[in-house]
């Protein structure tokens, strides 16, 4: 039994530079699902890890972020919904310029 649990993270930051600095940042903890959405797989360590690197980087008058706990990782089978446009997993390439 694996100590991780799911987590979606999202946030709305109200400057593009920290904006582009969260995105990063969280790109290394988790998978990318929409524009400020990610869904994270962390063991207790990996979160505080994560939450103490965003509280540095996020002013907090005026940015939001949830971290919302879905529950152990390896028990959940996260199951997306769309309404609207389908819902496609954002495939990513490598971009030379």
């Amino acid at each position: 039994m694996s100590d991780e649990r799911l987590f979606i993270v999202t946030y709305d930051i109200a400057d593009e530079r920290r904006w582009r600095r969260v995105f990063k940042t969280m790109n290394g903890y988790g998978e990318w699902i929409q524009l400020s959405v990610f869904q994270c797989r962390l063991t207790r360590r990996r979160r505080a890890e994560l939450e103490t690197r965003l509280r540095e980087l996020i002013k907090a008058g005026e940015d939001h972020m949830l971290l919302i706990d879905v529950g152990p990782a390896d028990q959940i089978h996260l199951a997306v919904e769309s309404l609207g446009k389908s819902f496609a997993r954002i495939e990513r390439h490598a971009v030379v310029i």
